[in-house]
């Protein structure tokens, strides 16, 4: 009688062990999971705002008429310069997807800086087509971060109220 009482406490000890490291796996990879989506938010949002900045630099630089060749050569690349560090980072870490959709609007807007610094002016038809190209690539970028991050994805706990005031209401009431 004694061995069963050993061997219920044995089997008890080794259902509680194993959940236990379930439990902390599910958290620790919870915990990376969160780690690594606020590093992507960061790093996306930075490449944005490097991204915008470039381009605002760029429409000031097409709408001055008196800037001479070189100096807008050497302004537009300036301008462009800090993107290709952003652009490495995207590399690695951000999801394929978006990494993919950032190469195109990395290109585009590179498109964009050769244009301002060939001397091309705002009211160009060149311009503004490459500007279009640009601001669709950039429009599926977003869409794509949006995405990787779950930005559209309901809070849990929005789902939960919304699940609760459904089971409250009854199924005929729906």
């Amino acid at each position: 009688m004694a061995w069963t009482t050993l061997a219920s406490a044995i089997v008890g000890a080794v259902i509680a062990t194993g959940c236990s490291a379930l439990l902390d796996r599910s958290r620790w990879r919870r915990e990376q999971d969160d780690r690594l989506i606020s590093a992507r938010r960061a790093l996306y949002g930075e490449y944005l705002a490097c991204l915008s900045r470039a381009r605002n630099d760029f429409r000031s630089l097409v709408r001055n008429e008196s800037a001479n060749p070189a100096e807008r050569e050497r302004s537009a690349r300036e301008s462009f310069a800090p993107c290709f560090g952003m652009r490495y980072q995207m590399s690695i870490t951000a999801a394929s997807k978006v990494f993919d959709a950032s190469e195109r609007a990395f290109r585009r807007l590179r498109d964009v800086r050769d244009l301002a610094a060939a001397g091309i002016l705002a009211g160009d038809e060149a311009y503004s087509d490459g500007r279009a190209e640009y601001e669709v690539a950039l429009f599926r970028l977003r869409e794509a971060m949006r995405l990787d991050l779950g930005a559209d994805r309901e809070p849990a706990i929005t789902q939960l109220r919304r699940s609760r005031a459904t089971r409250a209401r009854g199924p005929h009431d729906a």
